[in-house]
């Protein structure tokens, strides 16, 4: 009678003592919009929808170990949504890039009166640790019919950004930093093309 009671005390306390994992929440990074941009006569812009390849399109982090393999990492997760975190900083950086505090996510919102609606297509995320990011993002830039040009036409803009940014240490917050320099610089491409 006493072995069977030590082995299921052993048992117990052997499985108090494996415990899970912590699981770490990432979210991308963008520096906060200044209040000092204008927001009285200013364009107006909607971004989104935006959507993302459905590899990425995943509460864990994915991450690319080879040309052909990923990797999903169980227990470095998303805080919200990569597609909620990529709306947020394309939002920012244009309204930076800008200068008007008129910039918002067409998923967060139900202002409907804008001048330009900007549709983003993430058409690739290759994400490797200790190397690089590369981001492969389709977008359009739709003007709201009264901006139509002399022969009732809305300038319709359509852009490709391929964007590379190295990975400047090891683990995946520093894959998350790149993962947020890269749509900067798709945001930046955005708006050198509203500008012109």
């Amino acid at each position: 009678m006493r072995f069977p009671l030590s082995v299921a005390f052993l048992v117990f306390f052997l499985s108090g003592c494996m415990s899970s994992p912590k699981t770490t929440y990432y979210t991308l990074n963008v520096a906060p919009i200044s209040q000092a941009l204008s927001s009285s006569q200013a364009m107006r812009v909607m971004v989104g929808p935006i959507s993302l390849p459905d590899m990425v399109d995943q509460p864990q982090l994915v991450v690319q170990s080879s040309d052909n393999e990923v990797k999903l990492y169980e227990y470095h997760r998303w805080a919200g949504s990569l597609k909620s975190d990529v709306a947020r900083v394309i939002v920012a950086n244009l309204a930076r890039e800008l200068g008007t505090s008129n910039v918002w996510s067409f998923s967060q919102t139900t202002q409907t009166n804008f001048d330009f609606q900007v549709l983003i297509d993430v058409q690739n995320v290759e994400s490797k640790l200790g190397d690089s990011v590369v981001l492969d993002v389709l977008w359009t830039i739709k003007p709201k019919a009264s901006l139509a040009d002399k022969s009732g036409n809305a300038q319709v803009k359509m852009g490709r950004s391929l964007v590379r940014v190295p990975v400047t240490g090891p683990g995946i917050e520093a894959l998350v930093a790149a993962q947020s320099k890269a749509f900067a610089l798709v945001s930046a491409d955005i708006a050198k093309d509203m500008r012109q």
